[in-house]
């Protein structure tokens, strides 16, 4: 069975676009951000990405991360290892802040 799911993009019929309104640039971050990371996608996109680009889209996605979830939110919901949440773990990003 997986352990992450991207239905959201699957599923969506609504409108994507950014600055309409805040449920449709939330639901527009959600396809984005789903097709961002399709398979097929990065399978191309990760050896073309410079080292600098590879550390802003980190940098980019780990700054949210550590902002807005606790320690065991992060494990259970992005790291996907809920019993792990008590030890010591990296939470993503370059180490430069």
């Amino acid at each position: 069975m997986s352990v992450h799911n991207h239905r959201f993009v699957e599923d969506y019929k609504g409108f994507v676009a950014f600055g309409l309104d805040r449920p449709t640039d939330e639901a527009s971050l959600v396809v984005y951000l789903q097709k961002f990371a399709d398979d097929d996608l990065m399978a191309v996109m990760r050896s073309r990405m410079t080292d600098e680009e590879i550390n802003q889209v980190s940098d980019l996605i780990s700054r949210p991360l550590r902002q807005h979830l606790s320690e065991d939110e992060y494990h259970r919901l992005f790291l996907k290892n809920w019993g792990d949440a008590g030890e010591e773990g990296d939470r993503g990003g370059s180490g430069a802040e």
